[in-house]
């Protein structure tokens, strides 16, 4: 027990690497390709009255989804979060991040409708300190946290620090919609902005969320037997409704928008609501999720299939290229007095001291239509000048690029194996009658298979995850899907959708390594003796 708690020990560093290195990757990347978050956490109210609707209908949602709507995306205004939440949901339907961020400009404009009124009819809703006191309790504790950890989940700062507020179980019963809002300016304006609630006039949303309580007839029968603090503005108000807007937050969303009253835009926020989803793995094989089903995407937006069929084939062509380029060399090394070995070695082992970017470029000059490559050839006369050839932008110029790139992780494993065979057995076999081809083919060659199985799952791993080659010489016609998956990244930002390319590609490799091990055999791989 003792010398396996020593040997464990011993290989732990190691484990611990290859864990935080690699497992913890991949894990992280495979959960980013269904983790659906954005949604739930940024509209939670509006998901939950969502869930009530029935979108097969056709119509848009009942009121009390775009009550909500709007109290939760003021507080994701506040945050900054709508924005990103308009991104997720613009990845499944174009239009809604121009939708979410237009909105968000106007939503003081939407709770202003309810304000002026307001205050009109007492000027007592004009001050923060009278909303303060209207609003504060001893009793609301739990409603309070409530809320604190919706907050939370919009910011990673902590939300966790004292409001110097908790809402009375009174008004949250009286004015639910009020205090919802109401604490959620409370949280924000003392934790987040660090300021004195009492002090602090009131978001917006406030006045609006009062509006909704107000438009309950069992609220106003409430509020005229209500004797506590704020009572007699609050029976004011209710003995002026009518001098409030008539309309409801529906109407004022499709005032600010009229796509806030389209079906098909709620049948999304519906559809992407769950906190997992599948949608991104459906886009990385080009369907969609649709409130009818799974569907394919229009033929004209169709990519991801054609880039994975053409990254697979061009990596086979590739790792051939290497086989049929690097073999001979190989054979040449292995072959060869050490001393000019040695040297020849040296010019294999070249390119790994230059930089991948300056090799690419290098080939980007040569293979251009006014580059090296093409003036040799009309200066020999092989070319006509007015037809020069199309090496670059394109499929070719990608597979010449990188097969030189590629070139010396062929030859390497392949000169450690040929290294091992020893020349006798070729020189027996041509002492039996074998001709030079035949002691070759029979004798030498299936003893390098070896050598050529090491070599091509390097150069096919290493070819299938390239994308600054491709980028740089490859055009249209010559990108991997590496390069899709390094742009959603970097440029687009669509983190989910890279994750579930990316865990695909890695199902596909492991795919082909099963096969290769099933055809082939994995133990017949070896990088020397």
């Amino acid at each position: 027990m003792r010398q396996k708690m020593r040997a464990l020990m011993l290989v732990a560093p190691l484990l611990i690497f290859v864990v935080v290195t690699f497992i913890v990757p991949i894990l992280s990347m495979l959960f980013r390709s269904v983790e659906n978050d954005i949604v739930p956490n940024t509209i939670p109210g509006t998901v939950i009255a969502l869930s009530q609707w029935d979108g097969s209908s056709g119509e848009p949602p009942h009121e009390n989804v775009y009550r909500n709507l709007y109290i939760d995306l003021f507080k994701a205004e506040e945050a900054k979060q709508h924005t990103r939440l308009g991104s997720r949901l613009n990845y499944e339907q174009s239009g809604l991040s121009s939708l979410f961020r237009t909105t968000g400009r106007s939503l003081d404009d939407i709770g202003e409708l309810w304000q002026d009124p307001l205050e009109d009819i007492d000027p007592n809703f004009e001050e923060g300190s009278f909303w303060f006191e209207m609003m504060s309790g001893t009793g609301g504790e739990d409603f309070l946290e409530t809320r604190r950890e919706l907050m939370a989940l919009m910011s990673d700062e902590d939300m966790s620090g004292d409001v110097g507020f908790v809402p009375s179980e009174e008004i949250i019963q009286l004015l639910p919609w009020t205090a919802r809002a109401y604490t959620d300016f409370a949280l924000w304006a003392a934790i987040r902005d660090g300021d004195t609630v009492a002090e602090e006039d009131p978001w917006e949303s406030v006045y609006g969320a009062l509006g909704m309580d107000l438009t309950n007839p069992d609220t106003v029968s409430a509020i005229n037997s209500y004797n506590g603090a704020g009572a007699s503005a609050l029976q004011t108000a209710a003995a002026n409704i009518d001098q409030l807007p008539q309309f409801g937050f529906r109407e004022a969303f499709t005032e600010e928008d009229k796509d806030w009253g389209s079906a098909d835009i709620w049948a999304t926020i519906k559809l992407y609501s769950p906190s997992m989803t599948p949608g991104y793995f459906l886009n990385s094989v080009d369907m969609t999720l649709t409130p009818d089903g799974i569907v394919m995407k229009p033929e004209n937006q169709q990519i991801y299939t054609t880039l994975f069929m053409r990254t697979l084939i061009m990596a086979l062509i590739i790792t051939a290229s290497c086989i049929v380029l690097g073999y001979p060399v190989a054979w040449l090394l292995a072959n060869l007095p050490m001393r000019t070995a040695s040297i020849l070695m040296i010019l294999v082992l070249l390119p790994f001291w230059t930089s991948l970017l300056v090799r690419t470029s290098a080939w980007k000059v040569l293979l251009q239509q006014q580059g090296v490559i093409n003036e040799i050839l009309v200066w020999l006369g092989f070319v006509n000048d007015a037809d020069r050839l199309v090496l670059m932008n394109n499929a070719t110029g990608t597979v010449i690029a990188m097969t030189h790139i590629l070139l010396p992780f062929m030859i390497l494993p392949l000169y450690s194996v040929m290294k091992t065979i020893p020349p006798s057995y070729q020189r027996a076999a041509k002492s039996l009658g074998a001709t030079n081809w035949t002691a070759f083919w029979r004798v030498y060659f299936p003893q390098s298979v070896p050598g050529i199985g090491a070599g091509s799952i390097l150069v096919f791993i290493l070819a299938i995850g390239y994308y600054i080659t491709p980028e740089i010489v490859g055009g249209t016609d010559g990108v991997f899907i590496s390069n899709r998956i390094a742009y959603h990244i970097s440029s687009s930002l669509n983190w989910g959708l890279a994750a579930a390319l990316g865990s695909i590609l890695l199902v596909v490799v492991l795919g082909l390594y099963w096969c290769y091990d099933k055809i082939v055999g994995i133990d017949n791989v070896k990088l020397g003796g």
